[in-house]
């Protein structure tokens, strides 16, 4: 199996058993480097395994239903993985705090669902960086944090 195709299982298991219906927090451990780089537009960014599986438990908390999925296959060049998603949840929970643009009060039972590109970096079959370019604005208008412009 070609270094690509090894990263490109990697990815997919961390797709699948971090930002998927049910997450298995252990999966950070197995997969993430100690110092990982976890970052997306919606939040602010964490570093190292125990923050991020400390933002993923609020976050699920917060969405208990929070469920993200491949929208295309993977591309992967050297140590580099390339991902497509779709994903969201409602917001039936306590309150949550972790947005960037403000935060929500307990159980407002709205619904977020948007899309993304996320760019994932690995060494030595760890994942260094998860970089994402997601579609947050609709995510906020649909959670009510932010109003378009007429």
């Amino acid at each position: 199996m070609s270094n690509e195709d090894e990263n490109k299982a990697i990815v997919g298991r961390w797709f699948t058993k971090f930002w998927g219906e049910t997450c298995d927090l252990g999966i950070v451990d197995e997969l993430a480097a100690p110092d990982m780089l976890l970052q997306y537009s919606l939040h602010e960014p964490r570093r190292g395994r125990e923050d991020i599986k400390a933002f993923m438990t609020d976050f699920r908390k917060a969405f208990p239903d929070l469920n993200f999925w491949g929208a295309a296959d993977l591309i992967a060049e050297g140590d580099y993985v390339v991902g497509r998603w779709q994903g969201g949840g409602t917001h039936t929970g306590p309150a949550f705090g972790d947005f960037l643009a403000g935060s929500l009060p307990a159980n407002t039972g709205r619904k977020m669902r948007f899309t993304g590109t996320t760019v994932l970096k690995l060494k030595d079959g760890k994942i260094t960086e998860e970089i994402g370019l997601d579609d947050g604005v609709t995510a906020l208008q649909q959670l009510g944090l932010i109003k378009l412009a007429a």
